[in-house]
């Protein structure tokens, strides 16, 4: 059986989608805090089971019986999220799973300036330690977040930013769901770290250009990162806005400009091009 936690979010759910395409449904499970918010699941025959990230005996019960476990890393940050991710490992092991994907990042390390990436540099060693079979999905930024970061640069003209030259293998979330899906009803693919995103990184400029050719003309200015910090204070948390600042730091470090084919050998096509995600947003 494979089971994925984190079922109720975008994902995990959209994993879960493409499994039901390709497999039979009795063979899912779909594990999440809320049962009710993946009630559409359990109608097309998925069996759903309560667990919660922050309590273990749930989760050793959630797994029960299940070979392949997809960890979707949890929405919490720092300590908090290596205490859930303990507690999601640790119940796998109990429970006997053999094998552990894991959602990760590019380039985790203990000095990432993208602050999610040292959690899960943590959450790959923990994982290594815990002599289960693993698979890491590094994935990089998703197309998806590139409306937030836009702003009004389409209507503008002008795309402020504080990434310099720095580029990003930028993925759509959905491709990230199909090739997981893909992994997970295939062999070959234990003990293995894949880079997950496009064949090709853009920079900040190349979005601009893009931008461009769709209607009004933009440009890429590059700001101070501590500018854009403090502007994302007025809107964000301090601690979400040091991440997004953080995030940008590393595009221009180059920690996600990591063009790889993995996804795109697993998709057996293309993925989404950046170019064709901002054609239609327009």
């Amino acid at each position: 059986m494979i089971a994925i936690t984190g079922a109720s979010g975008h994902l995990g759910k959209a994993t879960l989608n493409f499994l039901l395409a390709k497999t039979n449904p009795s063979s899912l499970v779909a594990v999440a805090r809320d049962t009710e918010k993946v009630a559409d699941l359990a109608a097309k025959g998925v069996t759903v089971r309560q667990g919660d990230y922050t309590d273990r005996t749930s989760l050793v019960a959630a797994f029960a019986g299940v070979d392949t476990l997809v960890l979707i890393s949890s929405a919490v940050l720092g300590d908090e999220r290596i205490r859930q991710h303990t507690n999601v490992i640790n119940a796998a092991k109990e429970a006997g799973v053999k094998h552990i994907f894991y959602t990760s990042a590019p380039n985790p390390s203990l000095t990432a300036h993208f602050t999610p990436a040292i959690d899960h540099f943590q959450t790959e060693n923990l994982i290594n330690e815990s002599g289960l079979a693993y698979t890491f999905f590094r994935n990089n930024l998703y197309l998806d977040i590139l409306p937030g970061v836009l702003g009004e640069a389409p209507q503008s003209g002008k795309l402020y930013f504080p990434a310099g030259d720095g580029k990003v293998s930028f993925v759509l979330r959905t491709d990230i769901a199909e090739g997981l899906a893909n992994a997970l009803l295939s062999e070959g693919h234990e003990n293995k770290i894949y880079e997950i995103g496009s064949p090709e990184s853009y920079s900040f400029s190349d979005i601009a250009a893009a931008l461009s050719q769709s209607g009004k003309s933009v440009d890429y200015i590059d700001i101070p990162n501590s500018a854009y910090e403090a502007e994302l204070q007025k809107h964000l948390p301090a601690h979400y806005a040091k991440m997004y600042a953080g995030m940008a730091e590393g595009v221009k470090q180059g920690d996600f400009d990591v063009p790889d084919a993995t996804l795109e050998n697993l998709l057996g096509r293309q993925p989404v091009t950046l170019t064709d995600f901002l054609k239609n947003l327009s």
